[in-house]
């Protein structure tokens, strides 16, 4: 468990230090909007169609790869409740971008 929080707290550091470094010079360099940017018009859409990729993929599994087998179809089943998940995460961290983005004026 402690290797787990270590873990995470790492990763979630190491990505959100660059995040805090652009936000401290956003009105030297506008580079605020360069992350605003790069989450909109990159992160999001390659998100999206991971989600949709993921989505099809357990389509196919529950109702093409299955043969019929219950096994293969709640794995099928599982894959496309993750990526409706995914969907929705990515709708809301997209949503949440745009408020923060014209809230701030970015």
């Amino acid at each position: 468990m402690k290797k787990a929080i270590a873990l995470t707290s790492g990763v979630l550091t190491a990505f959100a230090l660059p995040l805090v470094t652009f936000a401290a010079i956003t009105n030297l360099s506008g580079a605020g909007k360069f992350v605003i940017d790069t989450i909109n018009n990159v992160l999001v859409p390659v998100l999206f169609a991971v989600a949709f990729i993921v989505f099809l993929y357990g389509i196919a599994k529950a109702y093409i790869f299955s043969q019929g087998e219950p096994e293969e179809i709640s794995k099928g089943h599982k894959l496309i409740l993750w990526g409706i998940i995914a969907f929705v995460v990515m709708i809301s961290l997209w949503g949440l971008v745009n408020v923060v983005a014209n809230t701030f004026g970015l």
